[in-house]
């Protein structure tokens, strides 16, 4: 018999996620899902929140691809000038040194699950920002959990 080795995957909660605002200022959240450190490849998986009218800035990677799937709300991407729509299922990939931004045009907040490969500093870049949170609604999205009741 070959050796064989079991390999124990690693499983995560959105409560086991790190958050963070890259600028303090910022109108959108990354929540860490797996980066380097976790998965001993160079990638980065991230839960991207953007508020109501909050947006990305302009940017490109040198050698990374970056792939969005939109899980909730609706927004635009703009990718070298070409912009498009986005709404919950649609796909987008941004090949490297594609200038791009996405921006939240719904009412209610916009989540994409943003994958880069290879990380490209991008992890590092996330964690040197300010630490924010999840709230009920960001947890509730992904969950699939029920909203709590508002009292008035």
């Amino acid at each position: 018999m070959d050796d064989e080795c079991c390999v124990i995957p690693v499983i995560k909660s959105p409560r086991d996620y790190q958050v963070y605002r890259i600028s303090p200022h910022d109108t959108n959240r990354l929540a860490i899902v797996f980066d380097p450190a976790i998965a001993n490849f160079s990638l980065t998986v991230c839960v991207e929140i953007f508020d109501v009218g909050g947006k990305t800035p302009p940017n490109r990677h040198q050698r990374a691809i970056e792939m969005f799937f939109v899980l909730k709300g609706e927004g635009m991407a703009n990718c070298d000038g070409k912009e498009v729509p986005i709404r919950p299922g649609d796909s987008l990939l941004v090949p490297a040194t594609g200038i791009h931004e996405i921006r939240n045009v719904g009412s209610e907040r916009l989540y994409t699950l943003c994958i880069m490969i290879p990380n490209e500093d991008f992890a590092e870049l996330i964690r040197s920002g300010t630490p924010a949170e999840l709230d009920a609604e960001d947890l509730a999205v992904l969950q699939r959990a029920p909203l709590p009741q508002l009292v008035t």
